[in-house]
């Protein structure tokens, strides 16, 4: 199954909204269709392969990939457990800044996933944020293969600084970010609302970046679905 990558993804994030405005350009039943898609393929088997805390240790470039970032803290390694239904997969922790290199995972031999380390953490030492800093934009400006890096941004919060800085960075290095709300379910609807638009706002300033914003919670599962279809358009197709 091929999707077009644009039209799909716009009518995903209006279904994830729950706007109640109505599909005009794809009907109900495909897009119900590329849910599906999305869920089979996040169903299909995942496995960790390799980490890298520098440019010497990536790994070969075979598959389209995906990168989460986002800042410490954020929920990124819950997200990728709660995509791939395996609580243990990336390993989630309470101390921000654990993850400290690039963990690449293996989906089903179809698409790469990298878990990228967490920036703006107060508490690291400059030295070692230096490190993390260029560690993520060696990979993003030398990464042929990279499709997408899914931005996440706490809903509970403002935006920092440092999520400016990291957004500038992408949009330099001409690689296509989507941003993603987590931890919804922490938030009362309007000012999830409020925070949404806000978002969308930001978005639409970045020429890199995806107009429209998907809110998700790990906890509840909330637009999972959606990010799932999304990301399975950039996948290999499935093997006969």
């Amino acid at each position: 199954m091929v999707h077009h990558a644009a039209n799909f993804s716009q009518q995903a994030w209006g279904f994830a909204h729950q706007t109640g405005d109505k599909i005009l350009t794809q009907d109900e039943e495909d897009l119900a269709a590329a849910l599906e898609y999305g869920r089979k393929l996040f169903a299909a088997e995942c496995r960790f392969f390799h980490g890298a805390q520098n440019q010497d240790q990536l790994p070969p470039s075979e598959l389209p990939e995906i990168a989460f970032a986002g800042r410490s803290n954020v929920g990124k390694s819950s997200l990728v457990n709660a995509l791939t239904g395996h609580r243990a997969l990336a390993r989630a922790s309470n101390t921000p800044g654990r993850t400290k290199q690039l963990n690449f995972f293996n989906l089903d031999d179809r698409l790469g996933m990298v878990d990228m380390p967490g920036y703006g953490y107060a508490q690291a030492a400059k030295a070692v944020k230096r490190d993390w800093q260029g560690l993520m934009f060696d990979f993003l400006r030398g990464r042929p293969t990279l499709r997408r890096v899914v931005l996440l941004l706490d809903a509970r919060i403002p935006f920092k600084d440092s999520d400016h800085a990291v957004m500038k960075l992408l949009d330099r290095a001409a690689v296509t970010y989507q941003l993603v709300l987590t931890k919804a379910d922490a938030v009362k609807p309007a000012g999830l609302a409020t925070k949404l638009a806000l978002t969308e706002a930001v978005a639409r300033r970045h020429a890199a970046a995806y107009p429209f914003v998907l809110v998700t919670s790990s906890e509840t599962g909330a637009g999972m679905a959606e990010l799932r279809a999304s990301l399975g358009e950039l996948a290999l197709p499935a093997r006969a």
